[in-house]
């Protein structure tokens, strides 16, 4: 493998609160869930309420696999420190795909210049005279 794609490959623990499930293991049924998601090559349960995940960043990143989780009725580690965790993870995955050309949003800089051009009332597409343009 190139050095490239090595940085783009991820290697993360989610962890699961362990007040919602006593019981069974969430990260047993998690790992059921992501096991033939795109982009997902690795999943390792390290304990009950914790998930070794490796992903290919090009294809999925942190936050996206967590809402799905969320959506599907996971409860995630709320602590202070998972939330700072999870804050850094996501930034610097958002700011190495944006350093590698992967933009998330579908408008670039160059789009919403364009539709402000287009809307914005000017002369410039006119070439009638003024007082041609303004007869009725």
């Amino acid at each position: 493998m190139d050095s490239q794609s090595d940085e783009c490959i991820k290697h993360r623990d989610i962890l699961f609160d362990p007040v919602h499930d006593q019981d069974d293991a969430p990260s047993q049924r998690a790992m059921l869930l992501l096991a033939d998601a795109p982009g997902i090559i690795n999943l390792h349960p390290t304990s009950n309420t914790q998930l070794h995940i490796s992903y290919d960043l090009r294809i999925v990143n942190l936050d996206i696999i967590e809402t799905a989780l969320k959506e599907v009725g996971f409860h995630l580690d709320n602590s202070l420190m998972s939330k700072l965790r999870r804050a850094l993870c996501q930034f610097t995955e958002e700011t190495q795909c944006l350093n590698m050309g992967y933009h998330t949003d579908s408008k670039t800089t160059r789009d919403i210049y364009i539709c402000r051009y287009l809307r914005r009332p000017h002369g410039c597409r006119d070439e009638r005279p003024s007082h041609w343009r303004e007869y009725r």
